[in-house]
């Protein structure tokens, strides 16, 4: 046994099923490794998309997903995919090669440090020296990655400690770790503050669409009745099918869900983590805020919570239903806004005009898929659409990223979705400049063969930055791009491709393409005059108070 073995041996130890990337010379043992044990290796296109496709696997199991490269080029190419990890909690383990420690006889060709290059993206960064430590260092690197706050974490083994023999060492074996509960004196005092609240309003934050979390908050909401929002990485924590939901927070101020935010007392916020763009800014003669967390707040010019409940999220906040619930007399006190805000957000929404408008892109596929069917959105104007009109009633069926929110992960997220969950729908939703970004990757898909339909919303143009151009008021320029064909660019991948050409087309479109399996491209054009008119006119005459008053 030599120490790619070993580390192979490590990776199955820790349930690991796929590896991700593009190996290099560095890696031909590691390569090896793989070839003789249970683990798939995933070839992908480019190593950034490897990335992406790990960091989701972390995202949706909980469990770190693994990528592997070469040293140099290669491993530089994971940065991007490493701050998305990192900035949005999603657990990964990146492994990297590099020249021989003992002897080099290439001298420092393609020789970069990584692992300095590494240490500020990650959670942890090591090179490891010696076949001996491997063991207790991939267990090690699992745990570190997959506990809270979970993140990326990066090992570099170079080509002579791969190829070195190893003596057979037992391997360590995981553990499952108990978080500790929220202290009694805490619950004591948030409950205080909750019983204090004349209006009171619940938060979804993106810790709170970890794994297995979904049913200790909807039994919290349900048992409170207090209503809930959430933020874009919060969706679908608590079944937005409720009665209780108000909407999600897609921009910092002024949207119409603000109107609820703007008047509670006391905001409950689970699972917030201010990594995200902020779902409301807090000031002096703002709401108290009740920071429920596996962690404590950090502390922000725009969050600075007045108390915190700091524990294993889902027990905690059964002990604190158990000292309030059916003791709030106020706790539907927001509750009658609800329909003003779900209606003026729904507007156009079924408007039968061409190009589609954003509100009936969304729409139609809310129509398409089924409450379990999987949406990863690109970013792109379409995310703020999205975040604001798509109801989601199970957690993590609407994949955005609004941490590092890098253009290009789409795709290679929507790939990793269809693998983990072959049964169900999964949609690709990318603007046509994110998708250019990593667009090779239809290959990856072709060869894994899943079952996959990417939509892409053509505008010619980096949209978000054009409308935040207009929104400052400077001139248009320097934001419109052409594109290929993208019929005849999908075809050439051998994937079945339409162009929806009418405003009712869409859905069918979808409905088809899902229909006959397999992977399908769908193009459609999109409005996005609708940008200026809703989040820029509109929400400004809200905010002066010219428009109607709730």
């Amino acid at each position: 046994m030599n120490g790619a073995e070993l580390l192979v041996s490590a990776l199955e130890n820790e349930g690991v099923e796929q590896v991700f990337g593009i190996p290099g010379e560095e890696n031909l043992d590691i390569v090896e490794a793989l070839r003789h044990s249970r683990i798939k290796l995933v070839l992908t296109r480019h190593e950034q998309a490897a990335a992406f496709m790990a960091a989701t696997h972390g995202r949706l199991t909980g469990r770190a997903g693994v990528c592997l490269t070469t040293l140099g080029p290669g491993a530089l190419n994971l940065t991007t995919g490493a701050a998305h990890a990192l900035l949005g909690a999603m657990p990964m383990v990146m492994i990297t090669g590099q020249k021989g420690i003992l002897s080099r006889k290439q001298a420092s060709f393609q020789v970069v440090d990584i692992v300095s290059t590494m240490k500020p993206l990650t959670k942890m960064a090591h090179q490891i020296l010696s076949p001996a430590t491997i063991p207790s260092i991939v267990r090690e690197a699992f745990r570190v990655a997959q506990q809270e706050r979970p993140g990326p974490v990066h090992l570099e083994l170079p080509e002579d400690i791969a190829a070195e023999e190893a003596s057979r060492m037992p391997l360590v074996p995981p553990h499952p770790i108990t978080l500790p509960v929220a202290h009694h004196a805490a619950l004591d005092h948030a409950a205080k503050l909750i019983f204090e609240a004349e209006r009171p309003l619940i938060m979804l934050g993106a810790a709170a669409s970890r794994p297995r979390l979904a049913e200790a908050l909807s039994d919290f909401v349900n048992r409170l009745q207090v209503p809930f929002f959430n933020t874009q990485m919060g969706k679908g924590a608590v079944a937005d099918g409720s009665e209780l939901y108000m909407g999600t927070a897609a921009l910092s101020e002024h949207d119409h869900v603000h109107q609820a935010i703007d008047r509670a007392d006391l905001i409950i916020s689970i699972g917030h983590d201010t990594v995200e763009k902020p779902p409301f800014i807090m000031g002096p003669r703002g709401p108290k805020v009740l920071h429920v967390g596996y962690l404590p707040a950090r502390v922000e010019e725009v969050y600075f919570p007045h108390s915190e409940l700091i524990g294993d999220i889902g027990p905690s906040l059964a002990l604190l239903a158990d000292r309030i619930e059916a003791k709030l007399p106020q706790a539907g006190a927001l509750l009658p806004l609800r329909q003003l805000i779900l209606a003026r957000i729904a507007e156009r929404a079924e408007e039968s005009c061409y190009p589609l408008t954003p509100q009936r892109i969304v729409h139609d596929v809310r129509q398409i898929m089924p409450e379990d069917g999987i949406v990863c959105l690109d970013n792109g104007m379409y995310k703020i659409w999205f975040a604001r009109n798509y109801r989601t009633r199970i957690a993590n069926t609407l994949l955005l990223d609004n941490a590092l929110a890098t253009m290009g992960a789409g795709l290679p997220s929507a790939i990793m979705a269809a693998m983990l969950y072959p049964a169900r729908r999964v949609l690709a939703v990318c603007g046509d400049g994110g998708f250019m970004m990593n667009s090779q990757e239809l290959e990856t898909a072709v060869r894994v063969g899943v079952n996959l339909v990417v939509l892409i919303l053509q505008d010619n143009a980096y949209g978000m930055i054009r409308w935040k151009q207009a929104a400052d008021g400077f001139v248009d320029f320097g934001m419109s791009f052409g594109n290929p064909d993208f019929i005849t660019y999908a075809l050439a991948y051998g994937i079945k491709a339409s162009r929806v050409e009418s405003s009712n087309g869409l859905a069918s479109a979808l409905e088809k393409a899902f229909a006959s399996g397999g992977l399908h491209l769908i193009t459609v054009p999109v409005d996005y005059s609708e940008n200026t008119r809703v989040l820029i006119d509109e929400l400004c005459e809200y905010a002066s108070g010219k428009g109607e008053q709730p």
